[in-house]
């Protein structure tokens, strides 16, 4: 196994246990996965399929989600990245929201919520003759009690925050994060309906609706309420959007209900209660000189699904109404990472026709094979309980869902690879990863396919980030290691919504925008992204606040690759 020094010290702060190395950690994790066969086989098969799921992680091949590698084998036990809680308008049922979120937050995992159901500001409150302080104000604890847990001190904290556009206080949500300092462990995303933005199109007025009793509170313009949208989030990254009669237009158990919210990133639209363990496959470990190994990648998909499907069982739930709707749908989010590098080693570059061309032919073959391995697993386990109350009624298949891209950052590091399906953000940048711990990044692709460069045109490399400037790059190389500030918005939309076609979650992107960007074309994004039925999108112009991402090395460092 080759991990690069950038890997080992995250390994190090973040998933290995006292005294283990990686391939501890990996064999800890296959074994403990591997017991979920003991339930429907004998250990013979057990021990084949722990060798199997060890084989593909020592390998860099696939890798689960964070919570798996750290909790797998150890008393915590809980294993799953996503969870959706219900917040209910009442403050006993909120607050037992907030305790289970702690829980699970302690645990690593992450967590969603629709604050659509919250009676707005200024209403009156029977049982203290008071009035309401509204949706906003309660995030607030959510966010409180969240920079406390710092997920287990091994993950930051995180939440998704998702308001109905039609609710009286979505414009104070849309702004909520304006200030730079409220909300830092919340991603926060406007649940908009189809209707939307038909009235958006034809200019129309929308009724704000108090969800306590369906009376209209207010009426504001569409478009008004979108540009107010675009405004924030040129200003500070938020909020995203939801196209939320898209999600449920997907929705795989509609009988069971609605979906109303996502995980912190997207990529995971869940009912309450419920939550999805996922995993990424390494598409650069697949790359042939003649292209992709199709055969190695089907072999990699039945062993990701099944290993997700094992977690299922294995898991240590925070609470029995999470194990209840997990166990009935028997969701999992079987993804991929290393997209840039598969093109990068293929030279074609990102925004291409070739470039989508190749994605429609990945992401249908993946989604191909995990339906064709979750109707395997059927025949040897059964169909999830709620298959009767889902769209897949009367036919046999295992998961409710099976594929799902998410942003991969910290697992695509450990693997040394780019993450999802991210054009390089930078070929060289600085990423914090826990309480201020920062990692030198080089892109060792770049070092692989430009050996001939001088000193000072690296050291140059490394101060932008970028190669556009360099004169010792050929124009093709200059093509193929394109950025992702340096790549139209309609590219990256068009790449996520190339994607989204064969997910049957959703996907985790975000469209980089140059530091110069509008508000009136961030708007037009949104609008595009409505039009190319994406579940999804998030939008984040450079400078306009600091992530834990900086583009480009400022400082004199050695770099570690």
């Amino acid at each position: 196994m080759n991990l690069s020094n950038s890997a080992l010290e995250i390994l190090k702060a973040r998933y290995l246990r006292p005294n283990e190395t990686p391939e501890d950690m990996f064999r800890r994790v296959a074994k403990a996965v591997s017991l979920a066969e003991l339930y429907y086989a004998s250990p013979s098969v057990a021990e084949e399929w722990e060798e199997r799921f060890y084989e593909v992680m020592v390998n860099l091949e696939f890798l689960p989600n964070s919570p798996t590698l750290m909790n797998a084998g150890t008393e915590l036990g809980q294993l799953a990245a996503c969870f959706v809680l219900p917040v209910e308008d009442s403050i006993e049922e909120i607050f037992d929201t907030v305790s289970l979120m702690a829980k699970i937050q302690k645990t690593g995992g992450g967590t969603g919520f629709s604050f659509s159901k919250l009676r707005p500001k200024g209403d009156k409150v029977k049982s203290t003759n008071g009035v309401a302080s509204g949706p906003v104000s309660f995030m607030k604890v959510f966010d409180c009690v969240t920079d406390s847990i710092k997920q287990g001190g091994k993950r930051r904290g995180a939440n998704m925050g998702v308001l109905s556009v039609y609710h009286p206080d979505v414009e104070e949500f849309i702004t909520c994060k304006r200030d730079r300092k409220s909300f830092s462990n919340f991603n926060i995303s406007v649940a908009c309906s189809d209707e939307f933005f038909e009235k958006v199109k034809k200019n129309r007025t929308l009724e704000l609706v108090n969800p306590r009793d369906g009376k209209v509170w207010k009426k504001v313009k569409a478009k008004k309420l979108l540009r107010l949208m675009a405004e924030s989030a040129w200003d500070c990254g938020d909020p995203g959007i939801l196209y939320i009669d898209e999600i449920n237009r997907h929705n795989p158990t509609p009988l069971i209900g609605k979906i109303e919210a996502t995980n912190p990133c997207g990529e995971v639209p869940l009912l309450p209660y419920e939550e999805c363990n996922l995993g990424s496959i390494n598409l650069s470990k697949v790359v042939k000189r003649d292209g992709i190994d199709w055969e190695r990648l089907s072999y990699l998909v039945k062993v990701g699904v099944r290993f997700l499907d094992n977690v299922i069982d294995v898991n240590v739930y925070p609470d029995q109404r999470i194990e209840k709707m997990a166990k009935g749908n028997r969701k999992i989010g079987l993804g991929i990472m290393g997209w840039a590098e598969l093109l990068i080693r293929l030279g074609i570059p990102y925004s291409s026709k070739e470039a989508l061309s190749i994605a429609e032919k990945v992401m249908s073959f993946i989604s191909k094979k995990a339906f064709e391995a979750s109707v395997k697993l059927a025949y040897e386990r059964g169909s999830f309980p709620n298959v009767d109350r889902s769209v897949y009624k009367g036919k046999l298949i295992r998961n409710a869902t099976r594929t799902s891209i998410a942003p991969t950052g910290t697992i695509s590091m450990i693997a040394g690879t780019t993450p999802s399906i991210e054009p390089l953000f930078a070929v060289a940048y600085e990423k914090e990863v826990l309480d201020g711990r920062k990692v030198i990044y080089v892109e060792p692709l770049l070092m692989e396919y430009a050996k001939n460069l001088s000193e000072s045109e690296i050291e140059r490399i490394i101060e932008e980030g970028s190669v556009r400037n360099v004169e010792g790059l050929s124009e093709n190389l200059k093509k193929v290691f394109i950025t992702a500030l340096e790549i139209p918005p309609e590219w990256h939309l068009k790449m996520q919504a190339t994607f989204q076609r064969y997910v049957d979650n959703a996907v985790s992107k975000t469209i980089n925008l140059p530091e110069e960007t509008t508000v009136e074309e961030i708007e037009k994004i949104f609008i595009m992204g409505f039009k190319e039925k994406l579940k999804g999108i998030t939008v984040f112009r450079h400078g306009s606040k600091r992530g834990v991402i900086e583009f480009g090395i400022k400082r004199k460092v050695k770099c570690h690759c």
